[in-house]
């Protein structure tokens, strides 16, 4: 499995998106990843339809997360894009759907390995134990000091 490092670049990490609601934050991001050529056509609406089926929000410690993915048969190569948003909006809670996580970043996964999915989500999972690190990741005003915090935290 790549590492997360190896799957992050620059071009995949947006700033101060700006979204009415999940769906169009989560759009905004899978058409880059599809301009991009990571990612089939078809990954946007699956991606959309898999949130609303198995919602991703993680309420964390002063910086709620989401961590929207979908199957493999609709990535061309494994890239995951950081998005920042200007306002946070709601997504459900992963597990308790009923409950909403305001989100402000979205770690949007496109993986071309099934498997490699659980141990990216784990690897996800410790940085977001991490407040300092989110809150660093939501106040950085450039590509750069997203990509050195995270960098720093795997």
């Amino acid at each position: 499995m790549k590492e997360p490092m190896e799957l992050l670049k620059e071009e995949l990490i947006f700033i101060d998106i700006e979204a009415r609601d999940r769906e169009e934050a989560i759009e905004k991001m899978a058409k880059e990843l599809y301009k991009k050529g990571y990612v089939k056509e078809s990954y946007i609406n699956a991606i959309l339809d898999r949130e609303k089926v198995f919602p991703t929000g993680l309420p964390t410690e002063e910086v709620g997360v989401a961590i929207p993915h979908t199957d493999a048969i609709h990535v061309n190569k494994s890239a995951m894009a950081i998005g920042v948003l200007k306002n946070p909006v709601s997504f459900q809670m992963m597990g308790m759907p009923e409950e909403n996580v305001n989100v402000n970043i979205i770690f949007m996964m496109a993986l071309d390995e099934p498997k490699s999915q659980i141990e990216m989500l784990q690897k996800l999972m410790s940085i977001f134990q991490e407040k300092s690190l989110l809150l660093r990741m939501r106040q950085a005003k450039t590509k750069e000091e997203i990509m050195q915090v995270f960098s720093a935290s795997i």
